[in-house]
């Protein structure tokens, strides 16, 4: 099902390790709204890496919604922004790395309603949802576990 010019809802539902660990993903019929809001949202974001690159940017969608089976078995926090359908990992290959995506998303976050943005070193994440804690917004995965605040270079 296309949910938006640029989006299907099975690049938001579709997960290897669900496969792999025979688990169900199917977005339940009571998140649709919440799929066809984010991949508005994925839009917006795509347009803007599109203008920056002065080139069109397709954005790979690595993982967007996440059943609680699924979700415990990537072993991510149960009140993930994944499990309402508001949140997508993703790389964009012509636009570059995580880090250059990352770099040109901060600035922007507030136009684009990007609620947090983590640097996750091989994907980005994005969630509609805001933060009730600023500090939370802009993040880095740390090497050692945790996060950083701001997009953060590793250190070689």
């Amino acid at each position: 099902m296309k949910l938006s010019p640029n989006f299907w809802l099975s690049e938001f539902t579709d997960s290897d390790t669900a496969e792999r660990l025979g688990i169900d993903n199917t977005l339940p019929a009571e998140l649709m709204a919440e799929a066809r809001q984010t991949a508005a949202f994925m839009e917006q974001i795509r347009a803007h890496l599109s203008g920056v690159k002065e080139d069109d940017v397709p954005i790979d969608a690595l993982s967007g919604y996440r059943c609680l089976a699924l979700n415990r078995a990537l072993k991510s926090d149960d009140g993930s922004d994944h499990r309402r359908m508001q949140a997508i990992d993703f790389i964009a290959p012509t636009f570059g790395s995580p880090l250059e995506i990352c770099r040109a998303l901060a600035p922007v976050v507030d136009r684009l309603g990007i609620g947090q943005l983590i640097y996750e070193h091989t994907w980005v994440h994005v969630s509609r949802r805001p933060q009730v804690k600023a500090f939370n917004r802009i993040l880095t995965l740390a090497k050692a576990g945790g996060y950083l605040p701001g997009i953060v270079e590793a250190k070689a």
